[in-house]
């Protein structure tokens, strides 16, 4: 059976099926975040979750455990092979998604997350390995740009889904189809994806690499400069993803419109990304970058003082266009500080990549759910959090380029 598996009797994908298959296997980690938002009130109460606040830990556990994945699962199938590290990723995303289907308590439920987000991060880092291993150069762009139109798209309508599953048969309805895509997208793979790593150009995993290559990180200015930018950026949108059922369900009371809320702010992140992809080729990523988080910074500090005006409820019209304007920023600079982490580690590209992700997402996770714990029935937190967020962003950003 093994035999029948091996890279030699599998026809290599054609371009559009492996896109395909690529999409939808690094899709596992918006579907697992975006689909569960409308829920979280509900799981919290069902769960015995004394705090509101409590229940957005569903979300924060979830990247705990993908930023301890995307350290690992690199320098794996570096020395095991592509296919054996994914396998060991949907083995781990499964279990994670029964824990979480049939949690009692809320205790479960978080461990759960974890193992989901530990395990979810084996097909999202691999996958891009494998993009690596066929492709290079204009050929590896092209791929990597059809697969990243996926997140554009799935953050729109994974909200929607939610809510639909939700009103139609409850929660857990939402993990029983985290583990259905599972199912379908592992057997397309294994049956259809060839090993990409020949065993000749396999390398010992080494824990000693890892750590090594994290004090290369910590003594490059500019790598970790951006690293720790790249992080502070995604703390705030964590912090909204955090906030954001309580704020538009509770705060404003929209119900089950929140996912068409979610949606319409979800198309500026997805327009920024188009419009980077076509202005990066005229302007440097440094100048997009200072221009969208000074942008940031400045529309921040001026709604946090309309918020403050307004005992911390502005009007909902004017919410939307301050996160709206705010994500279309957020967007250009998620297009290019990895990239700008990653311009000079361009030797250890391949863990370096993972290093960079795991760091960014540890400080992601402290910032953004430090803003998520402090929601007090109002937008103060949020705005607040982007605000400062982005002036320690920029004050990053220029320490990385001295």
């Amino acid at each position: 059976m093994i035999h029948s598996l091996n890279k030699d009797e599998i026809p290599e994908l054609g371009f559009a099926e492996f896109i395909a298959l690529t999409a939808m296997m690094m899709s596992l980690v918006a579907l697992s975040v975006d689909t569960m938002l409308p829920a979280l009130s509900e799981i919290g109460r069902d769960l015995g979750a004394f705090d509101n606040n409590r229940s957005q830990l569903i979300i924060s556990l979830f990247f705990f455990g993908m930023a301890f994945g995307q350290l690992l699962y690199g320098p794996v199938s570096d020395h095991t092979g592509r296919k054996p590290a994914i396998y060991l990723g949907y083995g781990l995303f499964i279990t994670g998604c029964l824990l979480s289907l049939f949690a009692t308590t809320l205790p479960v439920m978080l461990v759960g997350r974890f193992l989901q987000g530990f395990g979810t991060a084996g097909p999202r880092i691999v996958s891009i390995a494998i993009v690596r291993d066929r492709y290079e150069g204009s050929a590896m762009a092209r791929v990597m740009s059809f697969v990243m139109t996926v997140f554009i798209i799935i953050p729109i309508i994974a909200p929607a889904l939610g809510q639909g599953m939700l009103l139609l048969a409850g929660w857990r309805a939402i993990f029983a189809s985290f583990l259905i895509i599972a199912f379908l997208s592992l057997v397309w793979f294994i049956l259809r994806q060839p090993e990409t790593l020949s065993k000749e150009k396999r390398v010992p995993f080494s824990f000693k690499r890892i750590i090594s290559t994290v004090m290369i990180i910590f003594g490059n200015r500019s790598a970790m400069g951006y690293t720790v930018t790249a992080g502070l950026v995604f703390g705030f949108f964590l912090g909204y993803l955090n906030s954001a059922q309580q704020i538009f369900q509770d705060e404003y009371g929209l119900g089950a419109k929140f996912p068409l809320y979610f949606a319409f702010l979800a198309l500026s992140i997805g327009g920024a990304s188009l419009f980077n992809a076509r202005f990066v080729l005229h302007h440097t990523m440094q100048s997009l970058s200072k221009r969208a988080l000074l942008s940031i910074s400045a529309l921040s500090s001026g709604f946090f003082l309309l918020a403050l005006w307004g005992h911390g409820e502005p009007p909902l019209w004017t919410i939307m266009a301050y996160l709206f304007a705010t994500f279309f920023g957020t967007g250009i600079l998620f297009g290019n500080l990895n990239a700008l982490a990653m311009e000079s580690l361009g030797k250890i590209a391949g863990i370096g990549s993972g290093v960079v992700g795991s760091l960014s997402t540890f400080i992601s996770l402290i910032t953004g759910t430090f803003i998520g714990q402090s929601y007090n029935g109002t937008v103060l937190p949020l705005t607040a959090g982007f605000f400062m967020l982005s002036l320690a962003s920029l004050a990053a950003m220029r320490w990385a380029e001295k």
